[in-house]
């Protein structure tokens, strides 16, 4: 019983995510994290920042930590909540947790608002300063000096690889995390899953970078994201193209849209990336500007259209019916699970 009320709070809290997002009023964990990150990751850099193996094992170290600490929060909390027989703070506090974890509306709304921005009549100096500094807000790269199809490009590629991170990722997790309750609740749970997989995906955007001491310091974060973005990924690129008007192209766009990814030095982004290409009919890729470093990613879906507002609004949609097919599979397979055992 206990179980089935995790999993109707995992349902409550995506679409809390849905309908609110995140709270004002509360404190996300994500900012907890990035403190304790920048804060470490600082200290590094200017005491010991010379020192390329202390940095690379000091990474390791912050890594560790840092999941470590997310993950005994959430299990504190999921222990609490079953050993309680469902004490009505302790759900609380994992519908929060689990809603927290899930970013679907401000991701698709901050893009959204873009876009918006964008498809005004009139673009004058103030509102390209304003677009610019929403855009940077969700990318990396610098977009200073940016044109308009440049930001929409960075927009587009901001937003599919960030719906895995972001969405897919912490879904799938904290899915697999209500699975392993069901066996014992010593084993690793949605919330504990989830917040352990929020650290990985923050640690990377953070310091999971390939210059200056980031090479050395994010090597470990980067690595561990792969590794634990590497199956939700590869679930977006089998089951999106069954809620498009291109499932009868089934195998051949998941075919080139695989091909394509793996031109990507990561193995998740450019796969996530070259689905969503494929599937709205863009091309994405190609030169941005990081630091002061012109870098030129390889060319996805070179037949596609230039991005636009339309197909950003295309691609938001396609997140939105993804998620709720992956609520009807979740729905299904713990049911089965559940008359199984």
């Amino acid at each position: 019983m206990a179980e089935i009320n995790l999993f109707l709070i995992f349902l409550g809290s995506i679409g809390f995510d849905l309908l609110i997002g995140d709270p004002r009023f509360f404190i996300h964990p994500v900012q907890i994290i990035g403190f304790y990150i920048k804060k470490v990751s600082d200290y590094l850099i200017n005491n010991i920042g010379e020192n390329k193996n202390i940095l690379f094992w000091g990474g390791l170290i912050v890594a560790l930590s840092t999941i470590g600490m997310s993950f005994g929060l959430g299990k504190l909390i999921e222990i609490s909540y079953m050993q309680s027989r469902n004490n009505f703070f302790s759900g609380f506090l994992i519908f929060l947790g689990l809603s927290s974890c899930i970013a679907t509306r401000g991701l698709i709304s901050s893009v959204k608002e873009i876009v918006e921005l964008i498809e005004c009549k009139e673009i004058n100096d103030q509102n390209k300063r304003i677009i610019k500094e929403k855009v940077q807000r969700i990318v990396s790269r610098d977009v200073r000096s940016s044109s308009l199809e440049h930001l929409l490009r960075s927009s587009a590629e901001s937003l599919t690889e960030n719906s895995v991170d972001g969405i897919f990722g912490p879904l799938f997790w904290i899915f697999i995390g209500i699975i392993f309750m069901k066996f014992s609740i010593f084993l690793p749970g949605p919330l504990s899953l989830g917040f352990s997989y929020k650290a990985i995906s923050t640690l990377d955007s953070m310091i999971g970078y390939k210059y200056d001491y980031f090479r050395y310091l994010g090597f470990f974060s980067a690595k561990i994201e792969d590794i634990f973005t590497f199956v939700p990924s590869r679930l977006v690129l089998i089951t999106l193209p069954l809620v498009s008007s291109k499932v009868n192209e089934y195998g051949s766009i998941i075919k080139k849209s695989y091909l394509d990814g793996k031109k990507y030095d990561s193995p998740n982004a450019g796969i996530s990336e070259a689905i969503f290409a494929y599937i709205s009919g863009i091309k994405l890729g190609g030169k941005s500007k990081y630091k002061n470093e012109i870098i030129e990613k390889p060319i996805i879906n070179k037949k596609g259209d230039n991005c636009t507002g339309e197909k950003i609004k295309l691609i938001c949609q396609l997140i939105m019916r993804l998620q709720f097919l992956w609520i009807i599979i979740f729905v299904l397979i713990f049911f089965t699970i559940t008359n199984l055992i």
